[in-house]
């Protein structure tokens, strides 16, 4: 089967060696993303906009695949504050609440970068 690497331009791709997504045949597996946080829309302390601001993003990585969050059966959220259930959980059901994917949610102690709370995997097959 051919498989199809989506970079997305981002420093991190070459320095770890990783890309966006990856498609082989009707899979589509999505490494970790963080939000874009710009101290205005998305700020360092609000996990609601970041997950937002991360679920934005990989839904036009997955539309550059000519495929959509309806194709997602897992995604794996890690955050640095279980206390953000809330915040994250009402992000994640802006997009996912009629699709409902398998998920896990998941404290780990740090993310790359401090600003960042909330991490997100993503997995999608095509039908």
């Amino acid at each position: 089967m051919k498989r199809e690497n989506i970079l997305t331009g981002s420093p991190w791709e070459d320095k770890m060696g990783y890309c966006r997504a990856v498609r082989i045949g009707n899979i589509i597996e999505v490494s970790g993303t963080v939000a874009i946080v710009d101290g205005e829309k998305v700020k360092a302390d609000d996990a609601y906009a970041q997950t937002y601001n991360i679920l934005e993003r990989v839904e036009k990585v997955l539309e550059d695949l000519n495929v959509g969050m309806k194709d997602v059966i897992r995604t794996r959220i890690f955050t640095t504050d279980i206390t953000t259930f809330e915040d994250v959980a009402k992000a994640h059901s802006a997009f996912f609440k009629e699709i409902k994917p398998t998920t896990g949610f998941y404290e780990i102690s740090k993310l790359v970068a401090p600003e960042y709370l909330v991490e997100i995997e993503f997995t999608a097959v095509i039908q």
